[in-house]
């Protein structure tokens, strides 16, 4: 009788085609299991956007609310558990860091427009540079690294922005935190539907894979000696 034998070309089964280190599908299996905290993240994100576009705020409420976002997002980040070593690290780190800052701003006695600018925009330029650098890093495994990429890029603008002038207005405080709200919500609203199919991309990538000699992987059934 013949014995089916599996001829893979040396590749894991449900590896990423075109990423530089492959991605196999046990491991889109792990990251995919963020998508729902990356929604619950974008969701309410977008939420406190829109929140912040539509009330009449005080330098007070704002400090509140813009400290409890901190607060939230460093949270969010502390209990991500990444894609790797390295980048769980970084997520601790940033969670810490957004805490720490939350705690600040909503601490502060009597805060005044050049205070909450400068922490404003020095946060948002510190988490834009940790971001930017944790989308390089799982570059070659993650196949939507540029929409974390794109996260770090909106938010170091805004950053310098407020930076630029951190006592003009409080109505440009308020533009500064609700457009970075709003795009980086939405974007990670993007990003969770992205993982959720990650594990099913990765089979399908699989599957059309041409191997080294340019045709498509295949199982061959081959026939011992003597059968």
């Amino acid at each position: 009788m013949t014995t089916p034998i599996n001829i893979n070309e040396n590749r894991q089964p449900g590896s990423f085609p075109g990423t530089g280190q492959g991605l196999t599908h046990a491991a889109a299996e792990r990251i995919a299991r963020n998508w729902s905290t990356v929604l619950i993240n974008g969701l309410l994100l977008t939420a406190a956007g829109i929140l912040i576009f539509s009330i009449d705020w005080t330098l007070g409420s704002l400090s509140t609310l813009l400290g409890s976002l901190f607060i939230f997002q460093g949270l969010i980040s502390g209990l991500t558990p990444g894609f790797g070593s390295r980048t769980r690290t970084t997520n601790v780190v940033t969670g810490l860091l957004s805490i720490a800052v939350g705690i600040f701003v909503i601490a502060l006695p009597t805060p005044g427009l050049v205070a909450l600018g400068i922490v404003l925009g020095s946060w948002l330029i510190v988490i834009g540079t940790i971001t930017i650098s944790g989308a390089f890093a799982v570059r070659r495994t993650l196949p939507y690294w540029w929409l974390f990429l794109l996260d770090g890029l909106v938010a170091i603008p805004l950053g310098v922005l407020a930076l630029a002038q951190p006592g003009a207005t409080l109505a440009a405080l308020v533009t500064v935190g609700g457009i970075w709200a709003v795009v980086v919500g939405v974007m990670r609203v993007v990003t969770a539907f992205q993982l959720r199919r990650l594990p099913d991309e990765v089979d399908a990538n699989w599957a059309g894979a041409p191997a080294d000699n340019g045709t498509p992987h295949r199982s061959a059934t081959v026939a011992p000696a003597g059968s």
